[in-house]
């Protein structure tokens, strides 16, 4: 079994996006460059915690660097991208595992999110991914800081934007509560 790692260094575009009505959405991570576009399925709370994660490391980054880094504080709002994803949206696979890294050297965040693996193909693979062409497939994508800025802001306004705003303050409700800071207390 030979795995495609779909390889994107800064690309044009890597953005998280949906099709679909809130409650029935379906999430993808989209990267492109050059004419070419790999989209990639995973649930909500995956592109939530990648954005949060993402943002974590940046901080993380930019606090050892003493402030002395390109890596911007917040998202500079000139690279937002609120464009749809690309068409034809054509799925590459399934993600299961993501991972995260700070690569220093080159001062840039790399991304990945590795295809679902399930339980009987997980105990075969364990005895065939001796080697770096076997495993499953990969999109692997290098980012500025300001890119990955910009890419957690997007996601984490998307994952926002499917849930219900609160009557006092307006800020969306988190499915396990939501204490408003309006309300004194007031806990939905």
């Amino acid at each position: 079994m030979t795995r495609q790692v779909f390889f994107y260094d800064q690309p044009e575009r890597f953005v998280a996006g949906t099709v679909g009505q809130p409650g029935a959405r379906a999430f993808y991570l989209q990267a492109s460059a050059r004419g070419r576009i790999t989209s990639v399925l995973l649930e909500k709370t995956q592109v939530a915690a990648l954005a949060e994660r993402i943002e974590e490391v940046l901080d993380e980054a930019l606090r050892r660097s003493g402030g002395d880094s390109s890596i911007p504080a917040a998202a500079p709002k000139d690279l937002l991208d609120t464009a749809p994803l690309d068409l034809p949206l054509e799925q590459e696979f399934r993600v299961g595992t993501m991972a995260l890294a700070w690569d220093s050297v080159d001062g840039c965040l790399v991304v990945e999110a590795q295809a679902l693996v399930e339980e009987e193909e997980e105990e075969e693979a364990a005895e065939v991914f001796t080697d770096d062409d076997a495993g499953p497939d990969m999109l692997r994508v290098r980012l500025s800081g300001a890119m990955a800025r910009v890419f957690a802001k997007r996601a984490l306004d998307l994952v926002a934007a499917g849930r219900k705003p609160c009557p006092f303050c307006n800020l969306p409700l988190d499915p396990e509560g939501h204490l408003c800071p309006r309300a004194n207390g007031y806990r939905r």
